[in-house]
């Protein structure tokens, strides 16, 4: 979660005064500030390429792009875009993200202008290798994450926060001309068991895969007096849940013989156990980045606790809290009952009042609690 105050948490289950501010740059410089908007939400979602994407509603048709360099164009104008509380000494501001534009549209008699945007995963991806590109001379996986980074924007900000801020070894791997140099980024990200993102400021952020039994405890949302929580509802879902990872590892550059590593779920007690009710769900997963049969266990065993996670998506209106960042650990308190949830979804909306829903995933009852 972006670090507010704790003035801020408190504010939030009663009534306060909430802002929002949407600038745009083109090159580097302010082009327009404090654009009006009528209606709009930032997403952040664990599961998009792009982390954080933008929807945005302009009234004022006088904005309507028609030259290449008009603040809402498309040809590399970004938006900033941040929410805040009232205070009677000011706003404390929390940044929801920098966008890129993409397809605005209008209506030129009646409007408005609608708008998207996506984060700076998606200024990576589109840049698509035009040539071979390898890790050879990158001794570590930072190292070459921040090299795939930096070929597109040169002044990207890593940062990796990891448990045990590592920079495993990374084996030597070309990627032939016409790859997806994002899917290169979260290919190496995956092989030192991490997930990478940009986050609300623009930085590329290397993190833990969440747990919700491990991961800290960042906000609360809880009925009752003094409580966010607006409604909730549940959902069960088989998707995206399995009970075993393969993952095969052949790199033709080490000249080592193919490996693969398993993990089971072998824990009596869970509901999702290797060859119980559930049944066998096996995730393979290949990767020329691990060519050790102890690479293969280690990532097969890091990945088992996130794709074991029970899918019950445990849907939360909630009052709104611009910091949070997807992958965070939530607390719910909801018909007497606390769990730990890990955020997978939400949808930060950018009018002064508006719904905010919560995906959780993965709830584990709160044993401290």
């Amino acid at each position: 979660m972006y670090d507010v105050s704790d003035r801020y948490l408190r504010a939030l289950p009663y009534p306060h005064t909430s802002v929002t501010q949407v600038d745009a740059y083109f090159g580097g410089e302010l082009t327009a500030r404090d654009i009006p908007i009528s209606d709009g939400g930032v997403t952040v979602d664990r599961g998009s390429k792009a982390r954080r994407s933008l929807s945005l509603t302009v009234p004022d048709l006088s904005l309507v792009p028609w030259d290449a360099t008009d603040p809402l164009a498309v040809y590399g104008q970004r938006l900033v875009v941040r929410r805040g509380i009232k205070f009677a000494d000011g706003v404390e501001w929390v940044p929801l993200g920098i966008f890129r534009i993409n397809e605005p549209s209008a209506d030129l008699y009646e409007g408005p202008i609608t708008l998207t945007g996506v984060t700076e995963e998606a200024t990576i991806s589109d840049d698509l290798f035009m040539a071979p590109v390898s890790t050879a001379g990158y001794p570590g996986a930072v190292d070459a994450i921040t090299m795939l980074i930096r070929r597109t924007i040169p002044d990207a900000v890593i940062i990796n926060q990891t448990s045990d801020s590592r920079n495993p070894s990374v084996a030597t791997v070309s990627w032939d001309a016409g790859t997806d140099p994002w899917d290169a980024v979260v290919q190496v990200a995956t092989a030192m068991r991490a997930e990478i993102y940009a986050d609300a400021l623009g930085s590329f952020v290397i993190r833990d895969l969440p747990d919700p039994l491990t991961s800290p405890v960042v906000w609360e949302i809880a009925d009752g007096e003094g409580g966010t929580l607006i409604d909730m509802g549940r959902q069960m879902s088989r998707t995206a849940v399995y009970n075993a990872v393969v993952v095969s590892g052949e790199n033709s550059a080490s000249d080592a013989p193919p490996v693969s590593g398993v993990a089971y779920d072998n824990d009596p007690s869970s509901p999702t156990r290797w060859g119980g009710p559930f049944g066998r769900v096996p995730k393979i997963v290949t990767s020329s980045l691990v060519y050790t049969q102890g690479d293969c266990n280690s990532l097969a065993a890091y990945m088992l606790g996130d794709l074991t996670a029970p899918n019950v998506e445990t849907s939360i209106s909630s009052v709104p809290n611009a910091a949070l960042e997807a992958g965070d650990c939530i607390r719910t308190g909801a018909k007497g009952r606390r769990q730990l949830h890990i955020a997978q979804s939400f949808t930060v909306p950018l009018a002064p009042t508006g719904d905010f829903p919560i995906t959780l995933r993965g709830g584990k009852d709160d044993v401290d609690v």
